[in-house]
């Protein structure tokens, strides 16, 4: 495991969640994700949430996905918050907010978000909670999943960010990409609807744009811990279910890594 205590202060933080990959599909790509998968393979986790707000609210509060497996030792949290009464990892980093966004932040980190699915639009108040827990958020048209170039606008406006942002500042960017949320039909030529073969499309586009966010993170110096993950997958009429927001292995098995750029 990790050790955050290590890393946080030291390290700028970079969380990327893949809204709605699911495992399978991830792992079929793994040789055609070389910014994603270019130092590992995908782990296969279990979400906490079955759709994006629930999920993502599990996640703010240090609650990542679970490895997906018995073996309790495994179950360790990279986040926590402090005197739960619960037993916590030495490596765990434990913050004294109600969440993990406010704890970097009081730590003197800028926290930033560039949103992707509807519930970080903030065009309601239901999605300004997820992006309310941020110093700063950022959401356009273009980044939402109508948009077939969505990463590359986000990626745009990423680069924006670290551009100005001094190098002396700790980074914490929360990335939501929508790209992988339905419709991606329209990454497939000829494909009338989703399905595991246009989110294996949709992935591969992904992974082409965020190598340049990582190139970026790289060219500034700094050492930079990432994490990339799905919140939940999708459903496409396994055992008659379709969709997400429900209970089927097919969408609470979400892809998972952690790594160092």
């Amino acid at each position: 495991m990790t050790d955050m205590n290590a890393v946080i202060g030291s390290h700028d933080l970079l969380m990327i969640t893949l809204d709605t990959l699911r495992y399978d599909a991830a792992v079929l790509e793994e040789a055609n994700c070389p910014n994603l998968c270019g130092t590992g393979s995908w782990e296969k986790r279990h979400t906490p949430g079955s759709f994006t707000y629930a999920a993502h609210h599990a996640f703010f509060g240090g609650f990542l996905p679970t490895p997906a497996t018995t073996d309790k030792s495994r179950h360790v949290r990279l986040f926590h918050s402090r005197n739960t009464g619960m037993k916590t990892h030495p490596h765990t980093w434990l913050f004294d907010t109600p969440d993990v966004v406010s704890g970097l932040a009081a730590e003197g980190y800028r926290t930033l978000c560039i949103g992707g699915v509807i519930f970080f639009s903030k065009k309601v108040p239901l999605a300004r909670v997820l992006p309310g827990y941020f110093q700063h958020s950022y959401w356009r048209m273009t980044f939402g999943v109508t948009n077939p170039r969505s990463t590359e606008h986000q990626v745009n406006h990423a680069l924006k960010l670290l551009k100005d942002t001094p190098l002396d500042q700790r980074l914490f960017l929360f990335l939501n990409v929508s790209a992988i949320h339905g419709p991606n039909h329209y990454f497939v030529p000829g494909a009338r609807k989703d399905s595991i073969d246009t989110q294996r499309a949709a992935l591969r586009y992904v992974d082409g744009e965020l190598g340049r966010l990582f190139d970026a993170f790289r060219e500034r110096g700094n050492p930079v811990f990432c994490l990339a993950f799905s919140d939940h997958g999708e459903a496409f009429g396994e055992e008659g279910y379709h969709g997400h927001r429900l209970a089927h292995e097919t969408v609470w098995n979400v892809p998972y890594r952690e790594f160092f750029l």
